[in-house]
C-alpha cells in the first residue's frame, strides 16, 4: 500500500506576502503554499474587497452630491475632469458624461477626448473604483472606439487617486444628448433617429444655482425639487422636522415638502411644486431654505412633541435607491 503522502510543512511551503500573492483560476492551488485552493484563501479576500458595498463611494470627491444627483437624478448632463498631473499626451480633455451611447462605460473620441460615462451598472461593490478602472482604460484607447465594462482589481485606484481633488466640479445641465456626437446638428440618418429617441425620453431638468446638489425637474402633473445634501443623516432629519413643524418646511404658495429618499450614503429631500413653477422660480425660495435650515440644523434642543411626530412621518416616507 502507497504511503501516505505528508501535508507540506510550514517551513517548505514559499513564503510570499500578501502583496505579492499572483491571481489565478478559482479552483487552482493557492501561489502562497497554503495548499488550500485559491478561492478558498487569498481569492476569498479578494472577491470580498471586489464585492463590499462602499456606501458613500464619491466621498472625498469635489460636488459629492452634484456627482450622486447626476448619478441618479439627472438625465443629460456632462462636467469637466481634472486628473492629477495634467493630461496624456494626446488626450486634450477627460469628460463625465451621465450616460453614452448604448451604455457605454466610456468613449475615446476621434479627437483623443475621453468621455466618462456614469449611470452605467457596475462589477464591484465600489462605484468609484469601478469608474477609475474605465477611465484608465478610456486613457489608451484608441481615438473613434468605446471602452467595455470590465472589472477592476481589488486593490485598483479608485477616482479619488485619479482626479485633481482641488479641481472645482460644475457639471452642465443639457436639454438633450447632442453631446453625444461632434457636429450633432449635421448628424443624419440613424445617428440623428437616435438622438431624437434619446432626447424624448429625457425629463427636462435644471441646477439651482448657488446650491450643491439642488435639481429642478419637470414631471407631467407636477414638478419637483430634489436636493442631495451631505448633512448627517439624523442631524438632518431633525432639522426638517422642526421646519415641518414650525411651517415653514415649503417653497412657498401651493408647494410641500413629501418626504426624501438616499442614495449613495447621502440624504436627498423632496418637495413637489405646481406644475408652473419653473426652476428660475424656484431658485430663490429654496436659496431662502437653505438659510432656515442652515439655522434649524445649530438647533440641538430636544425635538418637541410635534416635532417628533413631524420627523416621523418624514422617516416613514423615506426611502433607498443605492
Amino acid at each position: 500500500m502507497a504511503k501516505k503522502r505528508r501535508p507540506q510543512s510550514k517551513a517548505a511551503a514559499p513564503q510570499i506576502k500578501d502583496g505579492e500573492v499572483p491571481v489565478v483560476g478559482a479552483r487552482e492551488p493557492c501561489p502562497c503554499g497554503s495548499g488550500r485552493r485559491y478561492k478558498a484563501c487569498h481569492g476569498r479576500r479578494a472577491a470580498h474587497a471586489a464585492t463590499e458595498l462602499v456606501q458613500r463611494p464619491f466621498e472625498g470627491l469635489p460636488g459629492e452630491c452634484d456627482w450622486v444627483a447626476l448619478r441618479e437624478l439627472v438625465p443629460a448632463a456632462t462636467a469637466e475632469l481634472t486628473l492629477k498631473g495634467g493630461l496624456p499626451e494626446g488626450v486634450p480633455a477627460v469628460k463625465l458624461a451621465t450616460v453614452l451611447p448604448m451604455a457605454w462605460p466610456a468613449l475615446r473620441r476621434d479627437n483623443g477626448t475621453v468621455l466618462l460615462g456614469l449611470q452605467n451598472d457596475t462589477a464591484s461593490g465600489d462605484i468609484s473604483r469601478d469608474l477609475a478602472d474605465t477611465l484608465q482604460r478610456a486613457l489608451v484607447a484608441e481615438p473613434g472606439t468605446p471602452v467595455a465594462a470590465g472589472r477592476p482589481a481589488a486593490d485598483g485606484p479608485r477616482l479619488q487617486d485619479l482626479l485633481d481633488l482641488d479641481a472645482p466640479f460644475e457639471p452642465i445641465v443639457h436639454t438633450g444628448f447632442e453631446f453625444w456626437v461632434e457636429n450633432a446638428e449635421n448628424a443624419t440618418g440613424e445617428v440623428a433617429a437616435s438622438l431624437e429617441r434619446a432626447n424624448a425620453a429625457a425629463i427636462p431638468t435644471a441646477r439651482i444655482p448657488g446650491l450643491e446638489g439642488a435639481y429642478w425637474c419637470q414631471a407631467p402633473e407636477k414638478n419637483h425639487l430634489r436636493w442631495v445634501t451631505s448633512y448627517p443623516e439624523e442631524q438632518l432629519l431633525d432639522a426638517l422636522a422642526r421646519l415641518h413643524a414650525a411651517g415653514t418646511s415649503s417653497l412657498g404658495e401651493g408647494t410641500r415638502l413629501v418626504g426624501s429618499f438616499r442614495a449613495h450614503g447621502l440624504v436627498v429631500p423632496v418637495w413637489d411644486l405646481p406644475s408652473s413653477m419653473g426652476a428660475d422660480a424656484v431658485a430663490e425660495p429654496a436659496t431662502a431654505f437653505a438659510e432656515r435650515l442652515t439655522k434649524a440644523l445649530a438647533t440641538d434642543a430636544p425635538l418637541t412633541a410635534e416635532e417628533r411626530r413631524a420627523r416621523g412621518g418624514l422617516t416613514n416616507r423615506q426611502v433607498t435607491l443605492s
